[in-house]
This record gives C-alpha cells, sequence and structure tokens, in this order.
C-alpha cells in the first residue's frame, strides 16, 4: 500500500484562507512524507487549465501521486456537474474520482440508481473510474450494500473506495478487495485498527488516504498518522518474512 493525505482533512484551514491548495501539496510532501494526494473537488481557487496545470507539475515536482478526486456531491450532481468533475480528473491524471452515495432519506433507491447508470457512463467516455465509499444511513453502509450498489450498477467504471472500519460488525471488508481502488482511513484510527486493515487488504497495492470527516485535522496529526500506517504496513511486511 501507498499513503495518501486527502485535502478534506485541512478543509477548515483551507476554507478560512490560512493555507491554500498548493500550500497543502507542499505540506504533504514535506511535513507529512505522503506518497500522494486525494485532492478535493471543493477546494480549488480556480479550475482552468493553467492553474490545473500548476497543481499538477508541482505534484510532479515533489513526488507525489495525485491517487484521486474527493467530491462528496458526485452521485447526487446534475450531468454537467458530473463532467465537471471528470474534466478536472482527467486535467490533473487522477484516474479515479471517490464519492459517497446517496442517504437512504435523500432518495429512493431507483433514484440513486439512476445518478449511478448516468455517472458511470459519463466515467467510461473519459476512462475515470469511480471510487464508491461506504457511509452509515446510505445506500452502501454495509458489504452487503455495496455488493448490491456494483451488481445493480454492472459498470466496470464503478469500483469501492471503502473505509474499512466504519463498516458495522457484520460486514467483511476483505470480501471487497478485488475490487478496491482506494482506502480511507480516519485520522485517528488505532494501530490495532491498522492492523485489522492491513490484514484484510493484504493484497491491496493501491493508495490508503488518511481522512478526517470533521476537517479539522492538523498537519501534526496527519504526520502522526502517515507514520502509524507506516509501522503498521513495516510490522505487517516483517511477519510475513517470519513465516
Amino acid at each position: 500500500m501507498k499513503i495518501a493525505c486527502a485535502g478534506g482533512a485541512l478543509a477548515r484551514e483551507i476554507e478560512r484562507g490560512g493555507l491554500t491548495q498548493l500550500e497543502f501539496v507542499d505540506l504533504c510532501a514535506r511535513e507529512c512524507a505522503c506518497d500522494g494526494i486525494v485532492l478535493d473537488a471543493r477546494q480549488f481557487p480556480r479550475t482552468d487549465d493553467d492553474y490545473l496545470a500548476q497543481l499538477k507539475k508541482m505534484a510532479v515536482d515533489w513526488g507525489l501521486s495525485i491517487a484521486g478526486l474527493w467530491d462528496a456531491a458526485f452521485l447526487r450532481a446534475s450531468s454537467e456537474a458530473m463532467l465537471e468533475t471528470l474534466r478536472l480528473a482527467v486535467v490533473l491524471g487522477a484516474p479515479l474520482v471517490a464519492a459517497p452515495i446517496a442517504s437512504e432519506t435523500e432518495s429512493a433507491w431507483s433514484g440513486q440508481l439512476e445518478r449511478l447508470g448516468i455517472a458511470t457512463s459519463l466515467a467510461k467516455q473519459v476512462n475515470v473510474t469511480i471510487a464508491l465509499r461506504n457511509a452509515p444511513g446510505t445506500f452502501a453502509a454495509t458489504t452487503h450494500d455495496c455488493k448490491r450498489v456494483a451488481k445493480e450498477t454492472d459498470s466496470a467504471w464503478l469500483r469501492f473506495g471503502p473505509e474499512p472500519s466504519s463498516f458495522d460488525t457484520a460486514s467483511d471488508a476483505a470480501t471487497l478487495v478485488a475490487d478496491s481502488v482506494l482506502l480511507w482511513s480516519p485520522i485517528g484510527e488505532s494501530d490495532d485498527s491498522i492492523a485489522k486493515t492491513v490484514a484484510a487488504f493484504s493484497d491491496f497495492r493501491g493508495f490508503v488516504a488518511v481522512d478526517d470527516a470533521t476537517g479539522s485535522a492538523s498537519p501534526r496529526a496527519i504526520a502522526a498518522a502517515v507514520t502509524r500506517w507506516r509501522d503498521g504496513l513495516e510490522g505487517a511486511r516483517k511477519e510475513l518474512n517470519r513465516r
């Protein structure tokens, strides 16, 4: 696994002007020692090609991969808004757009399935994968729910971007490994929880994104979370070598 930082973890700092998106990239590389970043669709001060090129070049110069683009509203948005998010991903070279599905109180399943059909059709056109993130109270709250969404959407452009620690106890996150393209980890995740995720996703070779749902993380907290993940991955490697 490789480790990324999600822009949403520092949402409050960026929103109040204490940190720019470009400074976020610099911070992830120098202070947090991440391998990549997940950019947040809400945090772009501009979306013209010149700015996007600058952002992409800065990530390249710092050796960071743009692991994906997070858009919390993507699967509830209009077709035009979906296309704009996908355009950002294409210009930035982001291989995926990560998004949660609607909550059960926001939309009927039939309506959400229709939006999924539109989203996957548009994603196919531009060769960008959608990474579905699970969340309590949504149509993708459990691993069973996630499989249902994937089965009924029936598209190779819809994959999973799970947050394993937020599944209920009846869920088996390991059953999603083959179709997972991104993992999420809350910033305060414990060493034991990280170890369980590493064990369940031992065959996963993508990014795990350190995130904070409140958007109020500090650079120090992000760096500490990255260190816990590196220690967890190293511990798993040593254990495997002992066998």
